[in-house]
């Protein structure tokens, strides 16, 4: 059984959401919230609420589904669109600002196989 959770437009860069999201990959549900919930990155707080919602569709898309039992199976970063600013420089001249945007996607499973098949090949 998987269950999915998606945030787009997070307003921050997705290489400094990517160092949290690998910090909590593979490891257990209840794990990966202690670990989000006492990191000082600024991201580590959206990545739980959004930990924490795909834990919730888990839950209610099953009836039978026990939420220690969880391991975060897949979390990927993607680049969202960047907003583009101009920054008023000496001489007349303009410095171009690009506020970056992240989409995230988390994917929690009660299958452990879900999170070993990647490192299973890496060893043949």
């Amino acid at each position: 059984m998987e269950a999915t959770a998606t945030l787009r437009y997070l307003k921050a860069s997705p290489q400094k959401v990517r160092l949290v999201a690998d910090l909590i990959r593979g490891k257990k549900v209840d794990e990966a919230l202690s670990i989000l919930r006492f990191m000082k990155k600024h991201s580590a707080k959206d990545l739980e609420k959004l930990l924490r919602s795909a834990i919730a569709n888990a839950e209610n898309s099953e009836a039978g589904v026990d939420a220690d039992d969880l391991v975060v199976s897949k979390i990927y970063v993607n680049e969202g669109p960047r907003e583009k600013r101009i920054q008023p420089a000496p001489m007349g001249r303009a410095y171009r600002i690009q506020k970056r945007k992240a989409h995230v996607t988390v994917h929690v499973s009660d299958e452990v196989k879900a999170v070993n098949e990647r490192s299973a090949g890496k060893q043949k």
